[in-house]
């Protein structure tokens, strides 16, 4: 049975009691492997306003790379889409070069297009840092949004549900404003039938949230793989997908703010694609009685 949950709530402002935004994860590459240009961009967020629903925001891994946000921000103005902004951390260099990125994207385009700014994913549970130098990286991209006019853009990181409990990492929890959580029952090994993988997933966001300090837990990523590897009693299929899809996403989109993975990775594998080839969807995305 599907949620009785409304799915039109992406354009929704933060401050709304019910209101929060969803959307879809996008790779700054296509398919192919080839950078998205401004126009793939708006193709993307075209394609994920055509949904139902009408899906107006999405999630960006980085702001450099693949020029991800020159190409990006354009089309999202054009579309009238929002953006969480992803920033890389794992080298000065690197994290430099995104800073710069964000910096000028906001110089030529104003701040209205920012959703929020991410610094880091999912750092903290590869070990590739430390919980007091990313908080200080949080800072610093704060501080760089205050002095650019933009000091209502909230700042947060990304990270697996188990990094977020560990008590090790309670710096980044304080200097965030709200903690993204990447929560996949399917790596956890944990099948479909039965509601066994929705119990997983509602798992993870419960235990993030009680360690939260009171601050906003956002689902950054979840998703259930149409191909790829059987994990434990976790199958891939378009039809698990649906499942998932029904349980989880339908029943969170008045929940949290919601951002699914993802929209074309189907020449990976495994394959998290909610579209084929063609750009059709592959499922029933509707959300009703």
């Amino acid at each position: 049975m599907k949620s009785s949950h409304v799915l039109a709530l992406s354009s929704a402002l933060l401050s709304g009691v019910d209101a929060f935004y969803s959307g879809f994860n996008i790779g700054a590459n296509l398919p192919s492997g080839a950078c998205r240009s401004q126009s793939d961009w708006e193709f993307a967020f075209k394609k994920i306003a055509s949904f139902p629903g009408n899906f107006k925001s999405a999630r960006l891994y980085a702001s450099s790379d693949c020029n991800t946000l020159a190409n990006a921000v354009p089309a999202a103005i054009t579309t009238g889409t929002s953006l969480l902004v992803g920033i890389w951390t794992e080298d000065s260099n690197h994290f430099e070069a995104e800073k710069q990125a964000l910096l000028e994207a906001i110089q030529q385009y104003g701040s209205d297009w920012i959703l929020a700014v991410s610094v880091g994913s999912e750092d903290l549970y590869r070990g590739d840092t430390d919980a007091n130098t990313l908080a200080s990286q949080i800072n610093d991209v704060r501080g760089m949004l205050w002095g650019l006019g933009a000091s209502s853009k909230s700042v947060g990181h990304v990270d697996t549900w188990t990094a977020w409990v560990d008590d090790a990492n309670t710096a980044v929890i304080e200097a965030v404003d709200w903690l993204g959580n990447d929560a996949y029952p399917y790596w956890q090994g944990v099948g479909i039938d039965n509601g066994a993988a929705n119990d997983a997933y509602w798992a993870a966001v419960n235990q993030v949230r009680a360690v939260a300090q009171g601050k906003d837990v956002w689902t950054t990523e979840t998703g259930q793989p149409i191909s790829g590897d059987t994990v434990g009693n976790a199958v891939p299929s378009v039809e698990s997908l649906q499942t998932y899809w029904w349980q989880v996403s339908c029943a969170s989109f008045s929940s949290l703010n919601y951002f699914f993975y993802d929209l074309d990775d189907f020449a990976a594998s495994p394959s998290f694609a909610v579209v084929d080839s063609n750009y059709n969807p592959l499922i029933d995305m509707t959300c009703g009685s």
